[in-house]
């Protein structure tokens, strides 16, 4: 790929970063060859390895069939696919390529409709290529999974839509005010590597939401949250009084936090329209993993994804079949 040998500066956004031409990435990409090549120099960077086993004990079979490789360990064939969601599956490696720097570039991400036109295969077809693009982000929510340092910003939000535009079905038996019928997310954002964290949770309960925050920080951390009750027993915590109208107090606020809400939250109402609740913490997971990929160059940040895309496998029965979350929450309405 050809970059731009200009000394970088300082610019706003994100512009510093090294991004990607549509004409570069057809260049990287001409034919199916071309993209194979990538996908193993990225997943394979120093030794091919098997896809069942991990063995590196491995010889290219004669004529590439029935698979281009096979392992004289544990004897099964195997390609750059196996072992990873993208195994099983006809769909050219070259438009399993094009759809990850998509989603990537896509700052609210790429909708189903869309990624099928521009890749050209079915809408079914593209929303399972999302989702399977998706678990890249399912087991490290704040892209390394390693404990935040802190000072962390804490806060949760509720997915969901208008009353007024839920079905009848949907409606009937929702009483009261306020996040009645939405689905909690809960949220962390640490200050110092602006990294971020989130998912779907079942309640935002003071136990629920202590146990999220403890599990991805590290002991000792400053915690900064509004006034909620939820957060009084934190320990090391400062909270800012949003329900009298204060928002920054010297360091105190959830400002980063919130900012990162808001991203999600257009995305559901202008890209998605409408997000099951099964699905839903996928999606969460997506936006903290690109989040926390931004300041890369975009074939970095496609590295990254390719590479995280090891060791998981996702089926269409599992998907469908699959609650999603460990929230029991309710229906997340379209807008």
């Amino acid at each position: 790929m050809m970059r731009d040998t200009k000394k970088r500066t300082k610019a706003p956004g994100k512009a510093h970063r090294q991004g990607i031409t549509v004409l570069q990435l057809a260049a990287m990409f001409p034919n199916e060859k071309a993209a194979e090549t990538w996908f193993e120099e990225t997943l394979w960077p120093e030794e091919r390895c098997c896809g069942h086993c991990g063995s590196t004990n491995t010889h290219e079979t004669p004529n590439r069939k029935p698979m281009p490789y096979r392992c004289r360990d544990c004897k099964r064939y195997f390609s750059v696919r196996t072992g990873t969601p993208i195994a099983k599956t006809n769909l050219p490696l070259q438009k399993w390529a094009v759809a990850i720097y998509l989603e990537l570039t896509s700052l609210k991400s790429i909708s189903s409709m869309k990624l099928s036109r521009d890749v050209g295969v079915s809408q079914p077809a593209a929303w399972f290529m999302l989702h399977r693009i998706r678990e890249a982000w399912t087991r490290n929510g704040n892209g390394n999974g390693t404990p935040l340092a802190g000072p962390v910003e804490v806060d949760e939000t509720y997915m969901g839509g208008k009353r007024k535009n839920m079905s009848h079905k949907k409606r009937k038996g929702l009483t009261g005010r306020g996040p009645v019928g939405k689905t909690a997310v809960a949220g962390i954002k640490d200050r110092a590597s602006n990294q971020v964290s989130a998912k779907v949770v079942r309640n935002t309960k003071s136990e629920t939401m202590s146990r999220f925050i403890m599990e991805h920080i590290e002991p000792g951390a400053k915690i900064y949250t509004d006034d909620a009750l939820t957060y009084h027993a934190l320990p090391n915590h400062e909270t800012v009084k949003h329900s009298v109208g204060e928002y920054v107090r010297g360091k105190a606020h959830t400002n980063g936090v919130e900012s990162f809400w808001s991203m999600l939250k257009r995305a559901h109402q202008g890209v998605f329209h409408k997000i099951s609740p099964k699905h839903l913490d996928r999606y969460v997971r997506e936006f903290a993993g690109r989040h926390n990929l931004r300041e890369l160059d975009t074939i970095d940040q496609m590295k990254s994804v390719v590479r995280n895309l090891a060791g998981h496998r996702l089926t269409y029965k599992d998907l469908i079949s699959s609650n999603g979350l460990d929230s029991g929450a309710r229906p997340v309405a379209s807008f």
